[in-house]
């Protein structure tokens, strides 16, 4: 009962605080960071997040599970490395961070890519595995073509412009 209710409790933190918990787990998280449905590993501690960090639903992990199944012959095999996450760095939907990964500075990791291996600063990266595809540079270009003045609208002031843009 009181392992459900320390479930419970730490759930409720993870939504309602998600950089309170994260630190509550031993993550150094930075300034000014942004964590929705983030998960972390058992090892926490190993796992520094810059200034600056979006990431919605991503996993944080620390440990190479595989090795369950060399543990019949090697009770004690563990393989376990730190995560460091530069500053400026925005995770999209659904990626996963594998261990001994070294995130750079001004990075997007694009929805859904698992990151095996480090990814350099200023860059963006997609893909399973991840992999760089732009710099950062050549991705605002592209944003920038692409923009719309809707960031600062309300809610219903959005809704009306978008469906007279896309013409519904």
């Amino acid at each position: 009962m009181f392992r459900l209710l320390r479930l419970l409790r730490d759930r409720f933190r993870r939504f309602r605080d998600p950089v309170a918990y994260a630190r509550s787990l031993g993550v150094t998280v930075g300034q000014n960071c942004r964590l929705i449905g983030v998960r972390f590993s058992t090892e926490g501690y190993l796992i520094t997040l810059g200034d600056h960090v979006s990431a919605t639903d991503t996993r944080f992990e620390t440990h190479d599970g595989g090795v369950w199944v060399l543990r019949d012959q090697d009770r004690d095999i563990d393989i376990i490395k730190p995560i460091t996450i530069g500053s400026n760095v925005y995770f999209g939907h659904g990626c996963i961070v594998l261990p001994g990964v070294t995130v750079g500075d001004n990075v997007v990791v694009g929805a859904g890519a698992v990151v095996s291996r480090d990814i350099p600063s200023n860059s963006v990266a997609v893909g399973v595995p991840a992999r760089v595809i732009k710099t950062l540079d050549e991705y605002r270009q592209s944003a920038n073509a692409q923009r719309l003045p809707t960031k600062n609208l309300s809610a219903t002031a959005k809704k009306e412009w978008l469906l007279n843009h896309f013409g519904r």
